[in-house]
């Protein structure tokens, strides 16, 4: 059975790149059955995490292309959602995890905790739920930096893990944002070193949601699929619980010149964590 990735944000358009493994849609939005993404934003993550690149011969393909993708969209056209969506759909995960063999959830979004605390809370924990069940759980540092303390909820959640972008100078995307020095750093309000790792994110290019088409992005929210989609990758090959995976994750990140509390450990040799035994 193949690896399931839930990828919770704006849905996913049934790009050519994902064949027939898009096996799973839960919409919290509009309450609609088939997947469908009126942003954008969840389909070019879930490209990034799990793109065949057929469309492209080949040349914008995802870090797992044998992955499964489960969309579940919490996020309306504009990016802007609930934090009681993003809870219920970690719940509906939850309850699912066995039926789509959910390994992984990639959440490429925040939220800060002013003015929502409780909720904030409740959010953390239900993604520490997720966590317990043996699910490994990506969240984006988020583009609040380059402040410490900016790293977005649920990225600050002390068990999963949290990806950062290296690359953050120019954000580059199609609406020609300027903010230079984006990726959330670190540590969290309870001294918590946040994120773990950083990778590259701006100007990815992946599957847009339209027909055989691709988009240019920026964000951390580009930087956690790569890192979703080279778990994903290696629990299609080895069977290893969400703390092995961490362990892993620290043992193939190297230090890089930019700041301690941006990078955590590290930037992430993707191929060394893929290939290493």
């Amino acid at each position: 059975m193949r690896v399931g990735v839930a990828v919770i944000d704006t849905g996913i358009y049934r790009h050519v790149d994902f064949d027939n493994r898009i096996i799973g849609f839960q919409d919290f939005i509009n309450g609609k059955f088939n997947p469908y993404d009126d942003s954008g934003h969840g389909t070019h993550v879930s490209g990034i995490i799990g793109g065949s690149g057929r469309a492209s011969r080949g040349k914008y393909k995802g870090i797992a292309p044998e992955a499964a993708i489960i969309a579940v969209k919490v996020l309306d056209m504009a990016g802007n959602g609930r934090i009681t969506n993003v809870i219920n759909g970690s719940r509906w995960i939850l309850k699912m995890k066995d039926y789509y063999n959910i390994k992984v959830v990639n959440i490429s979004f925040g939220t800060t905790m002013e003015n929502q605390e409780d909720e904030a809370e409740e959010l953390i924990h239900a993604i520490d739920d997720l966590w317990s069940a043996g699910i490994v759980v990506v969240a984006a540092a988020g583009n609040s930096g380059p402040e410490k303390y900016s790293v977005t909820a649920p990225g600050i959640c002390k068990s999963i893990i949290t990806v950062g972008a290296y690359d953050d100078r120019s954000f580059g995307d199609e609406k020609n944002n300027d903010k230079k020095y984006y990726s959330g750093r670190g540590p969290t309000r309870e001294c918590v070193m946040k994120p773990e790792v950083v990778v590259a994110g701006s100007n990815i290019i992946a599957c847009s949601n339209r027909k055989n088409a691709y988009a240019v992005k920026s964000g951390t929210s580009m930087a956690a699929p790569i890192v979703s989609g080279a778990i994903a990758r290696l629990l299609g090959e080895q069977s290893l619980t969400p703390k092995e995976i961490k362990k892993r994750l620290m043992k193939c990140c190297r230090k890089i010149d930019v700041p301690a509390n941006q990078q955590g450990w590290g930037m992430l040799d993707v191929i060394k964590f893929i290939s290493d035994k």
